[in-house]
């Protein structure tokens, strides 16, 4: 398969995937998501795959969504609600894909890593970072809900105390805190991390194929069996925030640099 924003390879069972959009700091367009869901989707039930290793540029892994590149924007009228709604769909499936491959996922990133992108590891196995690495949720800031089934795997990982102030406040968590609160398994010096996470994935290509998957299937079930039914409406919460009055203030307090006025509307 071709992709426009991702170049793709493998070696003895194990595949690198690289977002490849470094002049937009790998910012997530609708191109780039379907890319990675697709991408995903046919990797999920490939035997000959042992581990899948997800990297950015050497310098960032991806500055999250691209605000200015869908179509239809952040609270712009549709035709219907049913099709906003189908285009809110792209990033938990496009999650959803990634959590879904059956073969070992590990993300290895340099630099800042935010947004849809901090959503995208957290549905990997493995995360390995480097020492500049860092983490960033900022929706809630801005004036949207964290979506795309993101804060049940957060909490899975960090505990519900950890999981609301990262949510709420949208500060960067830096590599020692995110090792430190199991957001990361690994820090590494800085422009390791993707030595590391392919030294990652060998060791994984070097065990039995079939214990690895059921094990890694029957600890995601056990891990991971409430966390649709938590989150099942959060599409729509995505829906009615992103209609609000202080989301389109919090996207130009944002790009205005200054704090926002919200008021609740």
């Amino acid at each position: 398969m071709n992709y426009q924003f991702l170049s793709v390879s493998e070696d003895k069972g194990v595949v690198t995937i690289r977002l490849n959009r470094p002049n937009e700091r790998n910012a997530l367009n609708q191109q780039l998501m379907q890319e990675l869901r697709d991408v995903a989707r046919a990797y999920r039930l490939s035997s000959h795959v042992r581990a899948v290793v997800l990297l950015g540029h050497a310098q960032f892994f991806s500055a999250g969504a691209d605000l200015g590149s869908f179509p239809h924007g952040f609270g712009a009228a549709r035709p219907t609600l049913l099709e906003l709604r189908e285009s809110a769909s792209l990033g938990p499936d496009m999650c959803r894909a990634w959590e879904e491959i059956e073969a070992i996922t590990i993300v290895g990133f340099e630099g800042y890593c935010v947004g849809g992108a901090c959503a995208l590891a957290l549905c990997c196995d493995f995360r390995v970072a480097g020492s500049g690495g860092k983490m960033r949720l900022p929706e809630v800031p801005i004036g949207m809900n964290m979506s795309w089934h993101s804060l049940p795997r957060l909490t899975t990982l960090v505990g519900p105390a950890r999981a609301k102030k990262f949510a709420l406040f949208g500060e960067f968590a830096d590599a020692n805190t995110m090792l430190e609160w199991g957001m990361v398994d690994e820090v590494v010096n800085a422009g390791e991390a993707e030595a590391t996470a392919m030294q990652w994935a060998q060791k994984v290509a070097a065990l039995p194929p079939l214990p690895v998957r059921m094990t890694k299937e029957a600890i995601n079930a056990a891990a991971n069996a409430n966390h649709h039914a938590s989150t099942f409406m959060d599409r729509d919460q995505f829906l009615l925030t992103a209609n609000s009055q202080d989301l389109q203030e919090g996207v130009t307090a944002f790009f205005e640099k200054r704090p926002g006025n919200f008021k609740g509307n």
